[in-house]
């Protein structure tokens, strides 16, 4: 039993423009066992309350609007601390080195195993 105040699932936000991706991964994450929350795009996700309220968020580095590079600026100048995972099928290592100096938890290359996400998922839950 839960005590009072604290939420039973581990909440992720899947921030990628992509329908097919964002269900993917919306439902693997239910299947492990975690709410999954899927935006599709950068705006979407800053405007709603799971930005400040979910326990870690999965972002897509490149969409139109604001990459997950400008989301990831975005929530440090709001003082959120929400652990952010980047992911990107077009990782090269000026991107990469980028993302984890605004303070990515992981980089995921797509696509990627279900190992390889729920590791990241954890590392950034343990922060």
């Amino acid at each position: 039993m839960s005590r009072p105040g604290q939420r039973d699932k581990v909440r992720v936000c899947i921030v990628d423009d992509d329908a097919s991706v964002r269900k993917s991964l919306a439902n693997l994450l239910r299947s492990a066992g975690f709410e999954a929350y899927p935006f599709a795009d950068g705006d979407t996700f800053l405007a709603s309350a799971q930005a400040h309220d979910a326990d870690c968020a999965l972002v897509d580095l490149k969409m139109p609007g604001r990459s997950g590079q400008d989301i990831q600026r975005e929530l440090r100048r709001l003082g959120c601390t929400l652990p952010v995972i980047c992911m990107s099928a077009h990782w090269d290592p000026a991107a990469r080195d980028a993302s984890l100096g605004q303070g990515a938890i992981a980089c995921l290359g797509k696509p990627f195993t279900e190992e390889a996400l729920l590791k990241a998922v954890a590392v950034a839950l343990a922060k």
